[in-house]
């Protein structure tokens, strides 16, 4: 009977959704026909860029003036992704471009009988100076706001040299970081990872041993996309962060090299290099790390259970010793004119070791000391990533018609060897070598991973364009362990403990199609998507021989508004639907034994969770100031939460389960003041209240709570001496079921000087000047208390020195702003 009504609960919601899609698609059919019915006039559109890096700039004027007298007749504004659309009239103009910090860009037209003007891309160059000259006119922000996401141009970033990426991240706003690598922005966790669009593989039981095998050094921006649209992946309910690699493009042979000396043993060394010729552009790169950290921790858990010391004390200290290899190349072939044919590859080695002594006393409940255990700890790992790629762009015509379609393969494999011992001593300290025991524990790692995508966008009407595309990722991940323990009894040789020995095998397939339709009239501009996914997941126990299967099809909407005010001055209302599905090392049921007090195990049995996000938006532009403000809404099902039981043994289990419910609303501000021509400051503060309900998990697991976060960048140039960056932040408690986290605040502080008239750059930082970064948990129960600290070594004082060579930074002092592509106005004279 519930297979029946399961079977016809699935057919509903099957049925449900592709009413919905037809109900969508009728939708824009209609749009379509509504604005086809509107063509009168002459449409003018193209694409504005960043002469220096070809990024789109977005909010860029662009202007038909009067040929006698300069004066406006019609223009418009270049939307998020550059492209600009409007009507003009027939007649003669002078055209124009023009955004703030670069040069205008001129030209003179006349509209006649062509229905359709294609301007192609105007790239726009930068105001610049005489890079030979060591002074430095003016701070260059580290920060862009958009209204669908924010950049950081973490090249700039001084506090961050020497850095990882992992580290880089936990320094940028509205981003904290947990004790386990986990990601959370605005206070919401389960966030998507790109590496320069794609998703990533590589190894690690958490996000942070991901991303700290790249340096900061290598990475060229930072996007946080808080609610993307239908063309990004439905995964990621938090969000999207977006790593972008460095890659220069510039013509002949040129490079950077550069290299760190961190406080406690930690070095960092690159170069890229590029060789750009008239059809095609090489790149290379190589990072080597040698990093050297420290670790403490303390804790203390109390419980009324019968036959256990009421309080449990522990603190543990230790070392993390990590060497890593990255390498990367590839090239872009231009077969001739709109076609583009690109390759690369590459490779990610790390050679890690950790090794940890912990110290658990029980305590009486008149304070005396009743029994201690001491544990070593040492894991060593060996990990390998290879990853490589085709992509191929083809601008199909002159109207802005193109194609995308990219294929990527990514093999990752890791071991590693865990080793524990064990000691039990009596309150007077006498040991008991009967309670010694000796551990170890094998943890073999695989995982392979298919990418496959192909995007359509065709212009349509006048200022309208559809997007349509689809993509297949196919990915398999692979782990096990082979547990033995040693005692007495077996003369301390380890024997293969059974019930804690096993491998999962977990498949993962999504098949993906996503339609975009988006248009602007006047001063009101939309965009309607739809996104269908068709996910197939089998999870395998092999040594019990027991699969698990999950098949499901969703609908991701989602929809964007956007309405002008003026120059600089924009509201935005938004809405998409999302998915976090589970990975392998929350599902993967197999014990992970920290000691014999502390386990932690997967839920194979975890189901995806569901988020609609709803953002309101309002952005507004001064010559000297920026805000951008938000409201937003999250309501989440079946949210996948951490979970901590108390067994009869006192042992603490931590596994993951699926809540009812999380609802967070929040409100989230950024400014940015340019206070001189030497000084600038980013000020953002996100309020935000959340509640998470797990009643359906066990009676009392729900909580709420309000909370913020605040975030400064300062940049401050002292003219022909230094330049200098501040940084710092605080984060206010992360509501969970059982308790929360607790605040959170640290400052970084760097200086940087321009030498070798230009080339070479010499940097100086210190993070988490006052050692404040460290995670703070509460939990609470019934049966037990428990509060626990965790602080990775944080206050690191950083030396770092940077090389260019071969016009690796451009001198574009000569450079004007120019148009390429596009139709041909014949020399019009006037």
């Amino acid at each position: 009977m519930p297979f029946i009504l399961f079977e016809r609960a699935r057919n509903w919601i099957f049925n449900y959704n592709m009413n919905y899609c037809r109900q969508f698609s009728l939708l824009l059919f209609f749009l379509g026909l509504v604005h086809f019915s509107q063509a009168q006039g002459i449409s003018l559109k193209g694409k504005i860029a960043d002469g220096s890096n070809e990024q789109p700039l977005e909010f860029a004027n662009i202007a038909l003036l009067n040929p006698v007298d300069s004066t406006l007749v019609t223009g418009g504004m270049s939307d998020l992704d550059g492209t600009f659309s409007f009507v003009g009239k027939p007649g003669d103009y002078l055209f124009r471009v023009g955004f703030i910090g670069y040069r205008d860009f001129f030209e003179k037209i006349r509209l006649g009988d062509r229905p359709t003007l294609n301007f192609g891309t105007i790239k726009l160059e930068p105001e610049s100076q005489n890079l030979d000259e060591i002074v430095v006119e003016g701070v260059t922000s580290m920060f862009e706001s958009d209204i669908d996401k924010r950049t950081y141009n973490v090249e700039n970033s001084i506090v961050a040299e020497g850095a990882t990426a992992a580290e880089l991240l936990a320094t940028l706003p509205s981003i904290q970081v947990d004790d386990e690598g986990g990601i959370s922005m605005r206070g919401s966790g389960n966030i998507l990872i790109y590496i320069n669009g794609r998703p990533s593989n590589l190894s690690g039981d958490d996000v942070e041993s991901i991303l700290s095998q790249f340096p900061a050094s290598s990475i060229k921006e930072v996007e946080l996309i808080t609610n993307p649209s239908s063309r990004y992946d439905a995964a990621g309910v938090g969000g999207i962060i977006n790593i972008i690699l460095k890659k220069n493009t510039a013509t002949g042979f040129n490079g950077q090299l550069n290299a760190s000396i961190g406080t406690r043993e930690k070095y960092q060394a690159g170069v890229n290099l590029n060789y750009g010729r008239e059809k095609a552009n090489y790149f290379f790169s190589y990072n080597w790390q040698d990093r050297r950290e420290i670790e403490s921790g303390s804790g203390t858990r109390t419980t009324s259970l019968e036959g256990f010391s009421p309080v449990l004390d522990q603190d543990q200290d230790g070392l993390e010793l990590e060497k890593t290899h990255l390498v990367r190349g590839g090239v872009d072939f231009t077969l001739n004119p709109g076609k583009t044919l690109g390759f690369y590859f590459q490779g990610n080695f790390d050679d890690e070791s950790e090794l940890a002594d912990i110290n658990q006393r029980n305590i009486s409940s008149s304070g005396t000391l009743d029994s201690t255990f001491f544990r070593r700890n040492e894991e060593y790992s060996v990990s390998s990533n290879y990853e490589g790629g085709l992509t191929y762009n083809w601008e199909i015509d002159s109207l802005g018609q193109k194609l995308f379609t990219s294929f990527t393969y990514s093999k990752d494999e890791r071991s590693q060897d865990e080793f524990y011992e064990q000691q039990f001593y009596y309150g007077d300290g006498e040991e008991d070598p009967s309670k010694r025991i000796v551990q170890t524990n094998n943890r073999p790692r695989t995982s392979g991973l298919y990418v496959t995508q192909l995007d359509y966008e065709k212009p349509v009407g006048k200022s309208g364009t559809i997007e349509t595309g689809l993509k297949g990722t196919f990915g398999n991940w692979n782990s096990g362990q082979v547990f033995a323990q040693g005692d007495l009894s077996t003369d301390f040789e380890p024997v293969e403990v059974d019930s804690l020995t096993e491998s999962y095998d977990y498949t993962e397939n999504v098949y993906a199609a996503y339609l975009i339709f988006k248009n602007k009239k006047n001063k009101l501009g939309y965009q309607l998507g739809l996104r269908a996914e068709y996910t197939e997941t089998l999870g395998v126990t092999e040594k019990r021989n027991q699969e698990i299967p999950n098949n499901y099809f969703d609908i991701f909407p989602s929809a964007y508004l956007t309405y002008s005010l003026g120059e600089e001055n924009e509201l935005s209302v938004n809405y998409s639907r999302r998915i976090s599905r589970p990975g392998i090392w929350g599902l993967a049921p197999i014990y992970q034994v920290n000691d014999q007090y502390n386990v932690s195990i997967g839920n194979p049995y975890l189901q995806p969770e569901y988020t609609d996000s709803y953002e309101f938006g309002y952005m507004k532009g001064w010559e000297r100031y920026l805000l951008n403000a938000t409201v937003y809404h999250r309501y989440s099902t079946d949210v996948e939460t951490r979970i901590t039981y108390l067994t009869e043994n006192n042992v603490a289990v931590q596994t993951r389960e699926n809540a009812d419910t999380r609802s967070s609303s929040g409100f989230e501000l950024i400014n940015q003041f340019q206070v001189s021509k030497n000084m600038d400051a980013t000020l953002t503060g996100n309020f935000f209240y959340s509640k998470v309900n797990g009643e359906n998990i066990e009676e009392g697991f729900s909580n709420e709570n309000f909370s913020w976060t605040i975030s400064l960048l300062s940049n401050v140039i002292i003219p022909k001496w230094f330049s200098m960056q501040l940084q710092g932040n605080y984060r206010g408690p992360i509501v969970q079921p059982q308790g929360q986290i607790e605040p959170q605040w640290s400052i970084n502080l760097g200086a940087k000087r321009e030498v070798l008239s230009g080339k070479g750059t010499v940097s100086l930082n210190v993070t988490d000047i006052f050692n404040t970064r460290n995670f703070r948990i509460t939990t609470q129960d019934p049966r037990f208390t428990q509060t626990r600290t965790f602080q990775r070594e944080t206050r690191i004082g950083t030396l770092s020195f940077t090389y260019r060579f071969g016009g690796f930074k451009e001198n574009r002092e000569d450079r004007d702003s120019r148009r390429e592509g596009g139709d041909d106005f014949g020399g019009v004279d006037f």
